[in-house]
Formats: structure tokens, C-alpha cells, sequence
């Protein structure tokens, strides 16, 4: 077996079926400890979070303000997955892989809940001043010393996986689209290019490579506040953007709407009665699409959102955790769906899809070019793409730094990011499969020592979250 085969293997244990089955159990759990909160209180959770983001918010030395702290998170989660993923996830198991999106996405919003409550009830100064948590913080304090190896295990993962599932991967794909909108409007990046370790990369690549890790650089050694600073102006914009041409779509398809609507939840259960025939895709290949592509996309029970929220000013953790119920809603339930709609809607409009196969980030840009012609289709997705992983690196490059920074304090921090900034020009000259297999790996592996944290802690959740309803007079 050669290594790439083996980590193909543990890639397949990693994201297989017992471990989405334990990620969305995990929010089943919290659901029902919660006594359903994610639904019960969702208009008021919306209502203090999105609904106060023209409020003016403060933050002291080494925090950031709530709204930049979920900026940051959304940075991180509102990726190139929920592009070119999404769109891979419905071709390879039917329509009915939103309706299963969905599902992980509604008992998601408990475990990132659960996973922000505890990242700022457990956080703590670290040597710079700066608020520092998540996972292995509050499986150090709140589980206590004999779980400490759950936490430097997280840690390891963290910090490795950053390079790959945060960098190499996304600043690839930036390379790619670009190159592909450039190609798209009669340009030629093929033509100049040149060899780098055996393979003939476009001299563009080199040049976004260098451009994406200066960007990176400028906001990484800005520290926590500049990072949050920058994803609470990028995430607004590219989201506000993505969505409106999304709709543009959507809207302009709407007398297929219904029908489309009814494929998901006819494909759910079986893609042969949505799309009206064979295709050979099973249930469990619809389901397991659909929950995985959900759980990927918003990260739930990764643990890795909670680095972020833990660097709020926000001192009530309940408050804190609105924002993760908010988070899985925007990522999921809107940005995901509306890519899912587009390519449907695409579809019913004559785009060609081949059913149970693979899929990228073309069929989008052909759904788009529906509307907008090929060429502004390409851009829009190229534009989208783009900023989506920019955002993506921006906030992969904190989790690394505070994964690395709890296994080796902050006196050689700055080695790892330095090298962090280094690998993204790596990224965007070289196809590296191996190094995402192993990075894709590491990032699912991560969620077992947070799940085992979450589920230790639970009763902590529940008493925090009762109290903070109590002290309302809400009933919980």
C-alpha cells in the first residue's frame, strides 16, 4: 500500500459514516439537553446577534469585538466547500443530499453552540495579553490534567492541518479560478509559464501565490485584531455578493422553483423518484453526501471555530454562543442552499449534470452563465471562489497559531507563521493531492478529542445556559 492509498483509508475512517453519525449525534445530544434552544429561541438568537451588528461594539487589548469574533469564524467555515463542495455533494448523491444538509446543519447550530458557550467560559490570558481558547482550553480546564493529552493531541492536529485544509488547498484554488476567468475572457496563462519541481506552472500562479501571502502576512502579524478587523469587512461584502447574484438566479428560474424544491425532498428518500429515473445513487450515498458535505462546510464538532469566539469582548458565554447558532445558520442554511438552488435551477434551464459523478465548481459557473453569460459567470464564480478561500487562510492561519501556540508558547511563534505565509506561494505553484488527503484527514480527526470534550462538559452548557435564561426571566 503506498501512502497516499493508506491515507486515502484513514481519510475514508475520518470522514466516514461513524464519525458523521457521532458529529451529528453529538448535536442530537445537545438538542435535546437544551430542550431544543436552536429552535425555540432562533428568532431571539437572530435577534442579538445579526440583528445588532450596526450597534457599536468595543474591545480591549487582545480581544475583538462578538461581531468580528463570528467575522472571523464565518472567514474560516464560508469556504470553497461551499462552492465547489456543495456542488460535488448534490451531483454524486442527487438533490436529496440538500434536504440531509440541512439536517446536519439544524443539529449543528447545538454543538457549535455548545462549542462557543464553553471556548469563553474556559478561555484565559495567554503571555501577549491576548484572550486565547477553544478546544484544548477547555478540555485543560474545564476537563482537568488527566485529559491533558486530548488536548495536545487536538493541538497537533490543529497545527498541521492549518497548512493543508487552510492554505495549500485554498490558495490553489484561488490560483485556479483566477486562471480560469483570465482563460475565459480571451487571456492565455498557459503560455507563459514555467517548471517548478517537475511540474509547468502558469507564471500567474507564482504572481497570486506572492500577492495572497503578502495579504496574509500584513494580517496575521497584525495579530487577533487585525484579523478580526479584516473578516468583519470581507465576509459581509463577498457574502452580500455571492447571495445576490445567487438570487439573480434563483429568482430568474422561479416557476421551476416548486420543482425543484420537490426534487430534494423526494431525493431525500430517493433519487430515483426525484430525477425520474436510475441513476444508481443509494440512499446511504445521499444521506452520507449530505450530512458530510453540511458538517464539513459549517464545521460543527471540529472545534475549530471556537479559537475565534473565544478572542471576543463578549464576556457572557451564552451571549457568545447566539453567534454560533448564527454561524451554522448563515454558512448552511443560507450560503449552501442558495448554491444548491442555483445549480438546480441551472439544471432546469438546460445545464448538463451527470448524476452519481464528480463535480466541481464549473457547473456553478455554467448555472450562473444562465443569467449572466458565460464570461460574467465565470467571474462571478472566480470572484466568489477567491474570496471565500482568501477569508479561509486568513482565519486557518489563527487556529494554526493557537494550536501551535498551546503546544509551544509564544516564544517561537512567529517561526510557525512565518512558515505559514511561506507555504501559501507552495500552494499556489503545485498540485498537491497528497498533502490534501493527509491535511482533510487531520481536520476530521480533530473532532474526536472536541466531541469527547463537548459531551464531558454538557452539563456545564446546560447549567450556564439555564442560568442565563433564568436571570431573563426566560424560560429555557
Amino acid at each position: 500500500m503506498t501512502l497516499n492509498e493508506l491515507v486515502k483509508s484513514l481519510n475514508d475512517i475520518a470522514w466516514g459514516p461513524w464519525m458523521l453519525i457521532l458529529l451529528v449525534g453529538t448535536g442530537i445530544c445537545f438538542t435535546i439537553r437544551l430542550n431544543l434552544l436552536q429552535f425555540r429561541k432562533f428568532g431571539y438568537a437572530m435577534k442579538n446577534t445579526i440583528g445588532k451588528v450596526f450597534h457599536k461594539q468595543t474591545a480591549g487589548h487582545g480581544e475583538v469585538t462578538p461581531f468580528q469574533a463570528v467575522s472571523t469564524a464565518l472567514a474560516a467555515t464560508v469556504g470553497t466547500g461551499n462552492i465547489a463542495g456543495v456542488t460535488g455533494a448534490i451531483v454524486a448523491g442527487g438533490p436529496g443530499a440538500v434536504f440531509w444538509m440541512w439536517v446536519s446543519a439544524l443539529f449543528g447550530m447545538a454543538t457549535k453552540y455548545a462549542e462557543v458557550v464553553l471556548a469563553v467560559n474556559y478561555r484565559e490570558r495567554n503571555a501577549r495579553g491576548d484572550y486565547v481558547g477553544g478546544p484544548m482550553y477547555y478540555i485543560k480546564n474545564g476537563l482537568g490534567k488527566k485529559w491533558m493529552f486530548l488536548a495536545t493531541l487536538f493541538s497537533a492536529l490543529g497545527a498541521a492541518a492549518a497548512f493543508g485544509i487552510g492554505n495549500m488547498t485554498q490558495v490553489n484554488t484561488i490560483a485556479g479560478s483566477i486562471n480560469n476567468a483570465i482563460d475565459a475572457f480571451g487571456g492565455n496563462t498557459a503560455a507563459a509559464s514555467v517548471t517548478l519541481f517537475g511540474q509547468v506552472v502558469p507564471v500567474s500562479s507564482i504572481v497570486i501565490g506572492l500577492l495572497v501571502a503578502a495579504a496574509v502576512a500584513m494580517a496575521l502579524f497584525g495579530g487577533i485584531k487585525r484579523i478580526g478587523s479584516v473578516a468583519e469587512r470581507m465576509v459581509p461584502f463577498m457574502a452580500v455578493v455571492y447571495i445576490v447574484c445567487a438570487l439573480c438566479v434563483v429568482l430568474t428560474n422561479l416557476p421551476s422553483l416548486g420543482k425543484v424544491i420537490a426534487m430534494i425532498f423526494k431525493g431525500a428518500f430517493s433519487a430515483e423518484a426525484a430525477l425520474g429515473g436510475a441513476f444508481g445513487i443509494t440512499i446511504m450515498t445521499t444521506i452520507q453526501k449530505g450530512v458530510g458535505r453540511g458538517v464539513f462546510s459549517n464545521e460543527a464538532g471540529l472545534g475549530s471555530a471556537p479559537m475565534a469566539h473565544a478572542a471576543s469582548s463578549e464576556t457572557d458565554p451564552v451571549k457568545q454562543g447566539l453567534y454560533g447558532i448564527f454561524e451554522v445558520f448563515a454558512d448552511t442554511i443560507v450560503i449552501c442552499t442558495l448554491t444548491a438552488l442555483t445549480l438546480l435551477c441551472g439544471a432546469e434551464s438546460g445545464v448538463q449534470i451527470q448524476w452519481g459523478e464528480s463535480a466541481g465548481a464549473e457547473l456553478i459557473s455554467a448555472s450562473f452563465a444562465t443569467v449572466f453569460g458565460e464570461k460574467i459567470g465565470s467571474l462571478i464564480v472566480a470572484v466568489s471562489i477567491g474570496l471565500f478561500a482568501l477569508s479561509t487562510i486568513l482565519s486557518w492561519s489563527l487556529y494554526g497559531s493557537r494550536c501551535f501556540e498551546f503546544l509551544a508558547g509564544t516564544k517561537y511563534l512567529p517561526v510557525y507563521q512565518i512558515l505559514f505565509v511561506l507555504v501559501v506561494v507552495v500552494g499556489a505553484t503545485l498540485e498537491l493531492e497528497l498533502a490534501w488527503n493527509i491535511a482533510d484527514t487531520l481536520n476530521g480527526f480533530m473532532a474526536i478529542p472536541n466531541l469527547v470534550a463537548l459531551l464531558g462538559l454538557s452539563g456545564v452548557v446546560v447549567k450556564l445556559t439555564r442560568n442565563y435564561f433564568d436571570r431573563g426571566r426566560k424560560t429555557l
